[in-house]
């Protein structure tokens, strides 16, 4: 009964390490695709945005207003009917902060236009904090978008933000499975199967890896390219599996009773009448 109950467990506080690696995966599509014959500029307080880096990146300030000027040039045969413009950060496949401008703008083949308005980023500091890679996007009349740049930004927001609360819960969860593991191997409960020793270190090898992507975003080391955290979340995994496999097979301790053992703890009891029980 004791090894069914650490097996749920293990499984309860693997999942969803894995399911966020699977979702990552499935849904970190690349953001700045661009439609054939459309071609798209952006400055941000007369700043190119194609120039932002991990060590130059666009500062955005909560509660300020940033200027935004879009130059959009139609070299298709048909007509460009632009609704909205978006800026969004993203980490992972997830969407952290975003803005949307409505815009009412039809640019003719072959004709040149450009937007120019003012953001204001109110609420930017419940949203996200760190270095967060964002694109800004054109968005069509079908809401799917006509052309996208992407852009490093720089976050001034709060540890208590969405992207703040995100980090804390992969850090409990992380936590979890390293005590987990950790109780295991104290009480001397790791399975005498290599595989499953391995998979029971998994869990905390790939929370360890996003820990430290997180951690170097909101400390502003690196901006966390989905790619790159992901990569070294599978290597911090990899090097849980393989620590677990290759660890020395515990010995073999039976907790269920003998049938013997069993049989000595009936007490036999003694009737007047000579009966036993």
């Amino acid at each position: 009964m004791m090894r069914a109950r650490v097996s749920a467990a293990t499984r309860i506080i693997l999942l969803p390490g894995v399911f966020a690696l699977v979702l990552a995966g499935l849904f970190a599509a690349p953001v700045a695709a661009k439609p054939q014959g459309v071609d798209m500029s952006a400055a941000i307080d007369d700043r190119d945005i194609t120039e932002t880096s991990a060590t130059e990146p666009l500062r955005l300030q909560p509660n300020s207003t940033i200027r935004v000027a879009v130059a959009l040039t139609n070299n298709s045969d048909g007509a460009l009917h632009i609704r909205r413009v978006d800026l969004a950060g993203h980490v992972l496949g997830l969407t952290f902060f975003s803005y949307s401008t409505a815009v009412e703008l039809t640019i003719a083949p072959g004709r040149s236009e450009a937007l120019k308005y003012r953001l204001d980023l109110t609420g930017l500091e419940g949203q996200a904090t760190g270095l967060i890679v964002a694109d800004l996007a054109v968005i069509g009349d079908d809401g799917a978008p006509i052309a996208s740049i992407l852009l490093d930004t720089d976050v001034r927001g709060s540890m208590y933000s969405v992207y703040g609360l995100f980090g804390i819960a992969l850090a409990v969860l992380t936590a979890l499975a390293i005590a987990d593991a950790a109780l295991a191997i104290a009480r001397h409960r790791l399975s005498t199967n290599r595989w499953q020793r391995g998979l029971r270190l998994l869990a905390p090898g790939i929370g360890i890896g996003l820990i430290f992507g997180f951690t170097a975003s909101v400390l502003r080391w690196w901006v966390p390219d989905t790619g790159l955290w992901l990569a070294v979340a599978g290597v911090a995994a990899s090097v849980g599996f393989l620590l677990g496999y290759c660890s020395p097979t515990p010995e073999v301790e039976d907790l269920a009773p003998t049938e013997e053992d069993e049989t000595a703890d009936v007490e036999t009891v003694r009737f007047p009448d000579g009966a036993t029980s």
